[in-house]
């Protein structure tokens, strides 16, 4: 499995997408096999982006049968967005509940979603969330204590 950290650095990628715009953008795939305007590789490639987003645009591209720039021309045109501003996004959103779970390291989360060093990671998540790793860790972790206090004073009343 190869991964990209240059993946960021790509040409037009600082379009930056919201998890919204992901949900939305990633919501072709299931709904649009049966639309003449999308083609079937788009809709591959937006489902291997939602199994498996540590792939590199190269390795999707190859699987979808075209290469990286057409494969990038596609997404622009049919979408509006690169291929690589999709996959960033999908992968820092699984970070993200990665994180939120605490039962990884942050280095251990970097590699699970793709991202070869640990220092591409931060600042790719910190230009996306505008807070390290580790701050929304603790963050996501008080908000999950003050939910589970205010659950148990609700029971206990």
């Amino acid at each position: 499995m190869s991964t990209s950290d240059d993946l960021t650095h790509s040409p037009g990628v600082g379009t930056e997408l919201s998890s919204t715009q992901l949900s939305d953008i990633e919501s072709v795939a299931p709904s649009s096999t049966g639309s003449p305007t999308q083609d079937w590789r788009l809709i591959r490639a937006l489902d291997m982006i939602q199994s498996r987003p540590t792939q590199s645009v190269r390795e999707i591209a190859f699987q979808v049968r075209l290469s990286p720039a057409h494969l990038q021309r596609l997404f622009k045109h049919q979408l509006g967005v690169n291929v690589s501003a999709v996959l960033v996004e999908r992968r820092l959103t699984n970070a993200a509940q990665l994180l939120a779970s605490g039962e990884l390291s942050i280095k251990e989360i970097a590699h699970r979603v793709g991202y070869n060093h640990h220092s591409s990671f931060v600042r790719a998540f910190q230009r996306r969330y505008a807070e390290a790793p580790r701050t929304y860790r603790q963050r996501s972790f008080g908000v999950d204590r003050q939910l589970h206090n205010l659950a148990d004073n609700v029971a206990s009343s």
